[in-house]
């Protein structure tokens, strides 16, 4: 959306059915943290093997070290070929987490 047009209004949805457009989230600021992007990420695999291991390095018995190396590992499929994934659904992935974190876990 440019500056220009009028903002949505209602629970309108977008063309990408993750970003909330006049929902609930529209007043939430860190959504804002998750811009649509056109960034390019090229193939790196010396970054990927790097941020790969790292995700081991850190990787324990505990959630938080568990997490971080999850999250690692996404970031990594970003200069993955293979790797499907977008600055955008890393954010969203992590806040779910986060989300979930500190309403005391998924019940189950």
């Amino acid at each position: 959306m440019s500056d220009d047009e009028p903002a949505p209004v209602g629970g309108e949805v977008s063309d990408d059915e993750s970003a909330p457009v006049g929902g609930e989230e529209e007043n939430d600021p860190d959504w804002e943290m998750a811009p649509d992007s056109d960034a390019e990420f090229p193939a790196d695999p010396e970054r990927v093997a790097f941020l790969r291991e790292i995700a081991e390095d850190v990787r324990r018995d505990s959630s938080e070290s568990k997490q971080l190396s999850a999250i690692l590992y996404r970031v990594s499929d970003l200069y993955d070929d293979e790797g499907n994934t977008s600055p955008e659904e890393i954010y969203l992935n992590v806040r779910h987490i986060m989300n979930i974190k500190s309403q005391g876990g998924i019940e189950r």
